[in-house]
């Protein structure tokens, strides 16, 4: 007759092994649309040089509301960068249709406002003494939109996060399926053959063809 220990031994590994096949479903659910994301931009980054892009380019110019004006009148303080004044910057954003909450450079004579963003640029400059104000907006397209955010180049705080985030479900991902390898890796034997040349491929190359 079993003893409650021996009995309890099979319970445990059971219960393990529910919790590597939860954890393991789990993070490749969370990281799947980011994995595709990433495979593919993988593949554009790697042959940007061969995929065309062109750009669409678009100016307007504006003028400032005079009694905005003297919110960034010219004044003998040094160069500068700081945030435009509230009232400005809710009136870029509602003619430009762009966040304006970033730093800007001030200088004697203007103030400019870089907007960088993935899969583009942009600025908007405002002459301190007249109110002028001028902008450019460059759109790359969409592949290159793609390619910014797999570099996270210019994509914000929350985009950081998710980055974030999806490393650490694909962490999950690669290390509860190392551990359920090496528990069917008796019932497969070309398991660890596999996972030797998935670590030999990307070694061999790296050592003999990257100088």
């Amino acid at each position: 007759m079993n003893s409650p220990a021996a009995r309890q031994k099979p319970r445990r590994k059971t219960f393990w092994l529910k919790q590597l096949h939860t954890w393991h479903w789990i993070s490749s659910a969370v990281s799947l649309i980011g994995l595709l994301l990433f495979a593919v931009t993988g593949f554009t980054l790697n042959h940007a040089a061969d995929i065309e892009a062109k750009p669409v380019v678009a100016e307007r110019a504006a003028q400032l509301p005079a009694p905005l004006l003297t919110q960034i009148a010219p004044n003998d303080a040094p160069d500068a960068k700081k945030p435009l004044p509230a009232p400005v910057a809710r009136w870029v954003e509602k003619t430009f249709s762009v966040g304006a909450s970033g730093e800007a450079e001030w200088s004697a004579e203007e103030v400019y406002l870089p907007l960088p963003r993935p899969g583009g640029d942009g600025w908007v400059t405002i002459q301190r003494a007249t109110g002028a104000v001028t902008s450019e907006f460059t759109d790359r397209g969409w592949i290159s939109y793609l390619n910014d955010l797999h570099k996270g180049r210019n994509a914000g705080t929350a985009w950081s996060w998710f980055i974030d985030i999806f490393a650490l479900a694909c962490l999950i991902f690669a290390l509860t399926g190392l551990v359920l390898l090496w528990l069917h890796a008796a019932k497969r034997p070309v398991t660890w053959p596999l996972v030797a040349l998935g670590f030999a491929i990307p070694a061999i190359i790296a050592v003999i063809f990257i100088h």
